[in-house]
Order: structure tokens, then C-alpha cells, then sequence
């Protein structure tokens, strides 16, 4: 649990790197879905959990794409 903590952190800094509004949003949004179910005692449900965790990595990793606008008509 702890090692896939850990690397949807490292994840979301590099995929929302030098975005503070977006770090801060993954961020809290991380620490409150495992905060929410810090006390989850079911195995089933902690595997289920855990398989939703690893596949949003995943999703950050190999669909997120961050712009930035050159000019009014150009990104």
C-alpha cells in the first residue's frame, strides 16, 4: 500500500510538473482517498482498492498531457 502511495506522488510530480494548482489538486486528492480508507479491513476491498490505484497511475502516466500556450493561437 505504502509503495503504491509513494508512487502515485512521484507520479504527479512529474506529470504536473511546475503546475502548482495541479500538484496541489493531486495531492490532496491522493492523501484523501487513502485517508478514506486507511481502515478498510477487507481483504477483497483493499485488493479492489488497490487495483483502482495502480490503474490511475497508470492513466497519469500514459494519458495526461500538459500544455502551455505560446502565443494566442499556438500551445
Amino acid at each position: 500500500v505504502l509503495k503504491l502511495f509513494k508512487l502515485l506522488h512521484r507520479t504527479r510530480q512529474e506529470v504536473f510538473k511546475n503546475d502548482t494548482k495541479a500538484l496541489e489538486a493531486a495531492r490532496q486528492k491522493i492523501n484523501e482517498e487513502f485517508r478514506n480508507n486507511k481502515d478498510e479491513t477487507s481483504e477483497e476491498k483493499i485488493n479492489e482498492l488497490l487495483k483502482i490505484a495502480s490503474d490511475v497511475e497508470v492513466i497519469l502516466r500514459t494519458s495526461v498531457i500538459q500544455a502551455v500556450h505560446k502565443d494566442s493561437d499556438k500551445i
